[in-house]
């Protein structure tokens, strides 16, 4: 791994979330208006943290949140998810790598506005 901590170690560090409270509902992922864009759902993600799995840095899904909380507030068991994502954008942004070319968005037109402005005002130059 590239980094010093393990990565539930860093989110846990960052958000003070315990992502291994989350049962994989899929709650979160039910009410996310992204989800259907994203490469893995939010349910998903938290899952690939739990296992220190490394896609959740270098999967598209977290761009695409918009940290709108309705997965934090629809979670059953008071998992912040939008917290999570936000860590994951910040612990990708660490590294200095680009990290979203809105060109590169695939059905760009069919992109709900808000993970369109919200990922283009915090991730691009």
């Amino acid at each position: 791994m590239f980094m010093e901590f393990e990565l539930v170690d860093r989110i846990k560090m960052m958000t003070d979330e315990n992502v291994f409270k989350c049962i994989s509902c899929g709650r979160c992922t039910a009410i996310c208006p992204a989800a259907i864009f994203m490469d893995y759902k939010p349910h998903q993600i938290i899952h690939l943290v739990r296992l220190n799995d490394e896609r959740a840095l270098e999967s598209e899904a977290i761009w695409y949140c918009t940290s709108c909380l309705y997965c934090s507030e629809r979670c059953p068991r008071d998992i912040d998810v939008a917290r999570v994502m936000e860590a994951l954008r910040a612990i990708k942004l660490s590294k200095k790598k680009d990290v979203i070319a809105l060109r590169n968005i695939k059905d760009l037109k069919k992109l709900p506005p808000l993970p369109l402005v919200a990922s283009g005002r915090k991730y691009t130059g």
